[in-house]
């Protein structure tokens, strides 16, 4: 799309709807472009994947319809709830299908008992009423020169008929029916984790304006409206709760089942199910912005974007069309010209190539299995953003972890305090006036710690306050600076460190701790000690990405080198580099991409970002209410559980070698199906049977995916 048509685009309204019947990515091409024709259309884009249809312009659902009755599409606003499909005999077309199923065996039975030209009659209308939208689409295409399933088909079927096979050409509409009837149903089942998703948050909710209670659509609650949800209510919106306590099952969005405590001030999301408390929750986000929707929108639009293997393809398609074509005719005339063989002989063999010929289960091979995984993914609650990153996480290599947050819980707390001049709650009075204006984890595990020993810094006087990049904080208090932060900070201003000073920082850092000096420019007050405990998943993360084949698993942090060693040892893993700045990190993960070949960095998606960005793949932990990773990371971890990790791998592992296999069983069946039909073994009715085992076996093959588990 053009720079200047995609200026123009932006200042026309996109309208979003479901497409039901939508079954391979040849008919949402063509469908496509039979939309952006409409004369009120600018531009449309259709979604494979998630069955969806972007139009900028003006059309209605009727125009819309129209452009996909070659497929007997049927358009819904994006809105409305999920439909579920019709039952298969309630079905118009499939209704044709056992019809003429019916006339079929009237006609097998009509030859049996040499009734012929009742037979004829039978299969010639088993034809036609079974066959009626095929040979309306397939000529259609021929007069175009537009060379798709359904033109292969319908030449194969006219040339049957033609050169008398009337039962062989019955046969072949029904079984091509019943291949398309069934693609559908395989389709809308790989899609169903989607639906799924998208049926999670209620339509309504109960909200309180004023004094008053009212039950109203979602799209129509405010931000800052209250939203009321009762026991064992699902939640209709994200929000904060501002009365009650309850524990909310969180699985909709993380993909964990244990419940969640929550209390006034704690954060709920649309889609999750309320315990046995009744909350009253202000709503913070609209309908159209909750964190479930923009789950299912980052979802659809990954399965909309094309993977590599599907990339090559389609390529391969557009090239291998026309070479069944040309085989097929050649099979057809030149044995009879050059050796004199049997015109009816070689062209019924050439119409059977036509048929093996159909690309359909090649070309759905990819698509199919990365909407399935990538469904799955998003029910386990995990977010890949695309095939591609699926495709690469497939072949990750190597993985670096970030430590703060990640491999630790991100919540440090102070675990020693040492004195050296003046008394214990002297320094954390101190320690905590001064931190209390500082966002860093640490000083608020020291705010903590003041708190529970009810030391009185709330009663001190803070002015000048400053913080010092990378070192730690200085403010003046009484007329005196004071300084807290790294060791290092106080090298500088008082040179060496007592030696008792340093051997307890030595210590502590060998057990794992981060270390904060206390004091002026002129004299050390005291030292506090604070420990971010290790996850308890991180060794058994660490040791099932090993057991998946992945050969270096680092950590990289900007924490001090001691302290690091103590954690990744707990961890176990196989390289630690600390002390690092963002631009070392950044040149660690691109050593590491050159070294081991594809890698992961795993970070908290904010304060790694050129980390995450240099990465082949960047993963993000914990996504739920954060923006910032939903939006920056390849990969986001919505529940901060690293044993989704290990899932995701051994996912898009799984997901490599199922497009491998479907591959092979689209191009191997007709293969052996195109020798078969040199020497005449293969039939037409053989010819598309092959065809239909190919296409369902690609399907049920990719929707093995959906059972993937942790």
């Amino acid at each position: 799309m053009a720079v200047g048509n995609e200026q123009t685009l932006d200042r026309l309204e996109a309208k979003t709807y479901r497409v039901q019947g939508l079954t391979c990515t040849n008919c949402a091409a063509k469908f496509e472009q039979n939309v952006k024709s409409l004369p009120g259309v600018k531009e449309a884009k259709v979604n494979f994947g998630a069955a969806k249809l972007t139009v900028w312009g003006e059309a209605t659902i009727d125009e819309l319809e129209q452009a996909g009755a070659f497929e007997q599409l049927t358009i819904r606003e994006e809105r409305e709830r999920t439909v579920r499909p019709e039952p298969f005999w309630r079905k118009k077309e499939n209704r044709n299908v056992l019809v003429s199923a019916v006339l079929l065996l009237i006609g097998i039975a009509a030859d049996a008992a040499d009734k012929g030209m009742l037979a004829i009659a039978m299969y010639l209308a088993a034809i036609v009423i079974g066959g009626y939208s095929l040979f309306w689409t397939g000529l259609r295409n021929l007069s175009r020169w537009q060379f798709d399933m359904k033109t292969l088909m319908t030449i194969a079927i006219l040339g049957a008929t033609a050169i008398g096979e009337w039962q062989e050409g019955a046969v072949v509409v029904i079984l091509f029916a019943i291949s398309e009837a069934l693609e559908r149903y395989s389709m809308e089942n790989a899609r169903r984790s989607i639906a799924s998703l998208m049926e999670m948050a209620p339509a309504e909710a109960t909200i309180r304006r004023g004094t008053e209670e009212m039950t109203v659509p979602v799209e129509d609650v405010r931000v800052g409206d209250v939203m009321i949800v009762k026991p064992g209510g699902k939640i209709a919106l994200d929000g904060i709760v501002i009365s009650g306590a309850s524990t909310v099952n969180e699985a909709a969005i993380t993909g964990e089942s244990l419940p969640v405590e929550k209390a006034v001030g704690d954060a709920v999301f649309a889609g999750t199910l309320n315990g046995e408390g009744f909350l009253e929750v202000e709503v913070t986000k609209r309908a159209d912005e909750t964190t479930l929707a923009k789950m299912i929108d980052l979802v659809e639009e990954a399965q909309a974007e094309r993977a590599p293997s599907q990339a090559f393809v389609d390529r391969f398609a557009r090239y291998y069309t026309p070479f069944i074509i040309v085989t097929a005719l050649l099979i057809a005339i030149v044995p009879p010209l050059v050796m004199g063989g049997e015109w009816l002989d070689w062209i019924y063999r050439g119409l059977a190539v036509l048929v093996i010929g159909c690309p359909c289960a090649l070309v759905i091979s990819t698509p199919v299995a990365i909407v399935t995984a990538i469904g799955n993914a998003a029910r386990r609650g995990v977010l890949i953003k695309g095939g591609v990153h699926l495709e690469q996480i497939g072949r990750l290599r190597a993985v670096a972890f970030d430590k703060t947050g990640t491999l630790t819980k991100g919540k440090p707390a102070v675990t020693d305090v040492v004195v050296y001049e003046g008394t214990r709650e002297q320094l954390l009075a101190i320690a905590a006036a001064i931190e209390k204006r500082s966002q860093h984890p640490l000083a608020s595990a020291i705010v903590r710690k003041a708190e529970e020993e009810g030391a009185p810094f709330l009663d001190v006087a803070v002015e000048e306050f400053q913080s010092l990049t990378g070192q730690g904080v200085k403010a003046v208090i009484a007329g005196n600076t004071y300084y807290i932060g790294s060791p290092a900070l106080f090298t500088s201003w008082i040179g060496k460190l007592p030696d008792e000073a340093e051997k307890q920082i030595s210590a502590f850092r060998d057990e794992g701790k981060t270390v904060m000096a206390v004091g002026t420019a002129d004299r050390l007050l005291g030292l506090v000690a604070a420990a971010d405990q290790l996850r308890p998943s991180a060794p058994e993360t660490v040791a099932a990405l090993r057991r998946l084949g992945v050969a270096e698993v680092v950590m990289v942090t900007g924490d001090h080198e001691q302290t690091a060693q103590a954690i990744g040892r707990q961890a176990g893993v196989s390289d630690i580099r600390a002390e690092l700045l963002p631009e070392q990190k950044l040149a660690a993960i691109r050593e590491l991409k050159e070294r081991c070949g594809m890698t992961a960095m795993v970070g908290d998606g904010v304060n790694d970002a050129p980390a995450l960005a240099a990465a082949d793949i960047g993963v993000a932990m914990g996504g739920a209410g954060t923006d910032a990773a939903l939006e920056t990371a390849d990969v986001v971890l919505m529940a901060d559980d690293l044993r989704q990790l290990p899932y995701t791998v051994h996912l898009g592992r799984r997901t490599l070698a199922v497009i491998r296999q479907n591959i092979a069983v689209a191009l191997g069946l007709k293969v052996l199906a195109l020798v078969a039909a040199v020497p005449g073994w293969l039939t037409l009715w053989l010819a598309v049977f092959a065809d239909m085992g190919a296409t369902l076996l690609v399907t049920l093959n990719s929707m093995r995916l959906l059972r993937v588990k942790e």
